[in-house]
């Protein structure tokens, strides 16, 4: 593979909560669950801390683990990860650090793929349209919390509440069952992402992208997900993010295209295969 990459934190004061990293065989992109301010996690070392050392143990797991599966590479690295945390850290906390997750390694003649959560990895076949994998852990239970939260005036007390009241109701849902799965302490969400395998000989490329980089094409539609592997192609992740940012910026209200914050850190891979 020959592999180029991006990243930017939402903010130039904060720590990117993404991690994004490749070997000439696999490559892994996490997108860590960010918190609202204030919300307790039971964690002392933060999500950004626990992007990079998950991605490294999973980067680590599917370079050397052709004998697991890259489900069973995740629930490994999870499990490697979080005992790391030490017995200061509350991993039973329902807001412990975890991430959405994409990773993909080649195997054999093929191409093994695993997401989990809302980050994107595209498939550029060489023959027909891209194919999208992901954004597969919705919460039902919260769109109309999520939907308010993006009508209201960013940066007001209104919307910091409401952002709140959303993070609460899908920390008390999910891994258990009842609403999304995620990596965070438990090596059980594994079993519910979504995996598969693709013949080498019949992908061009594929992208990886964080939600804030995917933006691009989701949310504000600046061009299909063939315009962007093109752009990727010729210019590179960093462009594809320098468009993400640009579109941000002339929209600081949310008013065009409604999200949650104006600025998410975006991260992005791009890799010929």
């Amino acid at each position: 593979m020959q592999l180029q990459l991006a990243g930017e934190a939402r903010r130039p004061d904060r720590e990117s909560e993404d991690f994004v990293a490749a070997s000439p065989e696999a490559l892994v992109l996490l997108d860590g669950a960010s918190s609202p301010a204030g919300l307790e996690s039971g964690c002392r070392h933060g999500t950004a801390w626990y992007v990079r050392r998950l991605g490294v143990h999973l980067l680590a797991r599917l370079t050397d683990r052709t004998d697991r599966s890259i489900a069973e590479c995740l629930a490994d690295a999870i499990v490697e990860t979080a005992a790391l945390h030490g017995g200061r850290c509350d991993l039973a906390h329902p807001n412990t650090p975890a991430a959405m997750v994409v990773a993909a390694r080649r195997h054999g003649e093929s191409l093994e793929y695993l997401v989990l959560g809302d980050s994107l990895l595209v498939l550029e076949h060489r023959d027909g349209p891209p194919k999208v994998i992901g954004d597969n852990q919705r919460f039902p239970g919260g769109e109309e919390l999520r939907r308010q939260v993006r009508e209201t005036v960013p940066g007001s007390a209104e919307r910091a509440a409401l952002r709140l009241e959303y993070a609460l109701a899908v920390r008390a849902a999910r891994n258990r069952g009842t609403g999304p799965w995620i990596a965070a302490a438990g090596p059980r969400a594994a079993e519910h992402a979504e995996t598969g395998f693709v013949r080498l000989d019949r992908l061009h490329a594929l992208a990886a992208l964080t939600a804030g980089a995917s933006r691009y094409t989701e949310r504000f539609g600046l061009g299909s997900w063939g315009d962007a592997l093109r752009l990727l192609a010729e210019s590179g992740p960093g462009e594809l993010i320098a468009r993400v940012r640009a579109a941000e910026r002339v929209d600081p209200s949310c008013e065009r295209w409604p999200r949650g914050r104006t600025h998410d850190d975006a991260s992005a891979l791009y890799a010929l295969l």
